[in-house]
């Protein structure tokens, strides 16, 4: 199924990505945010707070923003 990842980190970019059925919202951070810790991110699934569990559906929206940025 088909999501739209928007990675925050440095240069920041969003794209359709695909996952499969039943992808949960932390096996997405562990596969693309290899060696992070979730607590140092805002993680949003279709603009509102996520948590590690939920499921993820067609369409969703996946925004994975630092709670702090380097230099700011």
């Amino acid at each position: 199924m088909k999501i739209l990842y928007i990675n925050n980190h440095g240069g920041g970019f969003a794209d359709h990505i695909d996952v499969a059925e039943g992808t949960t919202v932390a096996h997405l951070f562990e596969q693309k945010m290899v060696g992070s810790n979730p607590a140092d991110y805002l993680i949003r699934v279709d603009r509102l707070p996520a948590s590690s569990d939920q499921i993820l559906q067609t369409g969703s929206r996946v925004s994975i923003t630092p709670l702090k940025i380097e230099g700011a």
